[in-house]
């Protein structure tokens, strides 16, 4: 979100084209596209939802390309929550209690879906899965965390960033979940000049920096 309000600007400045920008989970937004939404370019939280716009033939041939990588991490709301090391052996259902865990949908949602495969690959998810207060999208899962309504969060290590009333106590092993990648693609038939530049500037330096300000890890693909 943040990253994409400084984009737009530039974006807008360097090529005098007027963008758009429509943020959502990415499932909300794979299938507003399948619905027919007039999207030029798909930034996916996950290659999932890429790769089913990429079945139904809606993305353009040759633009899709991994653009960033993230990680997940296990927020507190206490400042002076002590860190954990994220484990088989850490007991995350002892720390929550009577709480509640925030995530993103477990099903549907990207941060949601890392966050229960991990949880899962870890041998803790049949202990929390019970405690998961799921939110429509992985901002709102920090949001709860934030307010102090639930103890704890699993976001991505970039919403963790755009937070100062979060604490980070622990990052998810890298192999504990898939590997968190957002392709970018245009999309079938609204291929044009617009399209071209706005994925020519999303490869390019500028929009690089202001993703890596923000925390993500800016893919070499």
């Amino acid at each position: 979100t943040n990253a994409m309000a400084e984009i737009e600007t530039g974006f807008e400045a360097a090529t005098g084209h007027d963008l758009a920008v429509s943020l959502a989970g990415s499932s909300a937004l794979a299938r507003q596209i399948q619905q027919g939404a007039p999207a030029d370019v798909f930034l996916s939280a996950n290659p999932g939802w890429m790769d089913a716009l990429e079945a139904d033939g809606l993305i353009a041939q040759g633009t899709r390309r991994d653009l960033l990588r993230n990680s997940l991490v296990l927020i507190a709301h206490d400042a002076a929550a002590i860190p954990v090391e994220i484990g088989p052996d850490m007991d995350l259902a002892a720390m929550l209690g009577d709480d509640r865990l925030a995530m993103a949908l477990v099903e549907a949602v990207p941060a949601g879906i890392y966050g229960k495969a991990a949880l899962e690959s870890l041998g803790q998810w049949k202990a929390v899965g019970p405690r998961v207060a799921q939110a429509d999208n992985v901002r709102a899962a920090l949001a709860l965390v934030a307010v102090g309504e639930a103890p704890y969060g699993i976001v991505y290590a970039t919403d963790a960033v755009a937070e100062d009333r979060v604490t980070v106590i622990g990052t998810f092993p890298a192999d504990s979940h898939p590997p968190i990648l957002y392709p970018v693609a245009g999309i079938a038939g609204r291929e044009g000049a617009g399209q071209s530049a706005l994925l020519d500037y999303l490869h390019g330096a500028k929009a690089r920096a202001a993703f890596a300000r923000q925390g993500f890890a800016v893919s070499a693909n």
